[in-house]
């Protein structure tokens, strides 16, 4: 139980505190009050939902509000945890005996890492019929979940922060983004992708990139022991290491043959337990597992999954150095970050196309992604299953990404739009 004094304490540290400088996302976060709703903001660690919430907090200053007015607590500084919500009562007592006029004023709390508080919905909920404007951030996907979504009874907007994308990256780095660039300017954005197609976009490692591998290092441990293996009380610490290997090392994931393949080390685990590893990585935003298209939904989640990664900052500290994984895992994460919804297209003849885009049941876009096209036989082929699953969902909306090639063809009476990776990460899409 922690003390009104420690609470105390805490909320005027952040008082006499200074913001830190931070670096304006490309995420529109409203600050008008939504009605009888908190505003979520999930994703992984180390992404930025801490400097996106201050950057909040500064646009509210610039408005008139005072700090005061506002309550920021961080939920994982050491001595807090284990918290419950009856903890988060006696902080916001805390926060009104400390300011006493503000019971009939307008009040912002902000609540990071909110995940490690048993109990969370329901003071939020209560926050809310109180008319407190709730700003939340999570690194759990699972405060998506049915369950969690019922306990709020719906009342929540959700954000989702990852790594810096490129357009980001460029903004950082105080390049502006335009329609057209000269022979000077694309020369260095393109220099500039390929180095963040293997660095990533984690902020830490882009300000501090000389101590790129130690800070993603970091990153990957932290990740690891305190989103997965601590939060989900794993005691079988060699299989859970096992299986981030298999991942990392894997474009398609079978768990029964990775149950298998433990056995053969002498490795104990039941499949239950692998899968719930599994669930684990997904819910850290670690990892990311795409199903197969398919018009039956039981046919679509019986498929074996393609298998990407939160940033390819982590596959190039592991020793991915294939440029068509880490091509294709940057362009799923775009997509990702766009709000897409996306499966993978594989036939009879295990053929594929990287990314189905849809809405519902219908095909709206199909993307292939490819690194280059010197060799002509690689062409023809990527091409050919494009073409197929084009005339099979009736989609004529086709991509082909790859480093350099751009212009449009005809193949086989389908026209065929090829883009550089580069300057279709920079395209503007709400």
């Amino acid at each position: 139980m922690v003390t009104k004094d420690k609470w105390a304490s805490l909320i005027k540290d952040f008082y006499e505190s200074e913001l830190p400088e931070s670096f304006e996302r490309e995420i529109e976060i409203p600050l008008e009050k939504p009605i009888n709703r908190s505003v979520s903001i999930i994703g992984p660690r180390r992404a930025g939902k801490t400097y996106l919430m201050f950057n909040l907090i500064k646009k509210l200053l610039s408005k008139g509000v005072s700090k005061k007015e506002v309550l920021y607590m961080n939920f994982e500084k050491a001595g807090l945890l284990p918290l419950e919500s009856n903890d988060l009562v006696s902080m916001k007592e805390t926060f009104y005996e400390l300011n006493p006029r503000l019971k009939k004023k307008e009040t912002w709390f902000f609540l990071d890492e909110i995940q490690n508080v048993s109990g969370w919905e329901i003071f939020v909920r209560t926050c809310l019929d109180e008319g407190i404007n709730v700003f939340i951030s999570g690194s759990s996907s699972k405060m998506l979940s049915k369950d969690i979504s019922t306990s709020m009874r719906g009342r929540t907007l959700t954000y989702y922060v990852f790594p810096f994308s490129f357009r980001e990256c460029l903004l950082f780095k105080g390049i502006k983004l335009k329609k057209y660039f000269s022979s000077s300017e694309k020369s260095k954005i393109i220099n500039l992708f390929k180095r963040y197609l293997y660095d990533g976009g984690y902020p830490e490692q882009i300000i501090y990139n000389k101590e790129k591998e130690k800070i993603l290092s970091n990153i990957y441990e932290t990740t690891l022991f305190k989103d997965v293996i601590e939060r989900e009380n794993i005691r079988n610490i060699p299989v859970i290491k096992q299986l981030i290997k298999a991942l990392i090392n894997s474009k398609e994931f079978s768990v029964n043959k990775f149950f298998n393949y433990l056995k053969s080390l002498n490795l104990k685990v039941s499949k239950n337990s692998l899968y719930n590893y599994v669930s684990y990585l997904e819910d850290a935003f670690f990892v990311f597992l795409l199903k197969k298209f398919d018009l039956s939904y039981r046919k679509a989640e019986q498929s074996l999954p393609k298998v990407y990664f939160i940033d390819n900052g982590i596959l190039d500290i592991n020793g991915i150095d294939d440029k068509g994984r880490l091509l294709e895992n940057l362009i799923f994460l775009e997509l990702i970050r766009r709000g897409k919804e996306i499966s993978y297209y594989q036939n009879v003849l295990h053929e594929e196309v990287d990314f189905v885009l849809k809405k519902g049941k219908k095909v709206k876009e199909l993307i292939q992604v490819c690194y280059d096209f010197e060799n002509f036989a690689t062409k023809e082929r990527e091409l050919k299953i494009l073409v197929k699953a084009s005339e099979e969902f009736s989609c004529d909306n086709l991509i082909l990404i790859s480093m350099d090639k751009e212009g449009e063809e005809k193949y086989k009476n389908k026209k065929i739009k090829f883009v550089p990776a580069w300057k279709w990460c920079l395209e503007e899409e709400k």
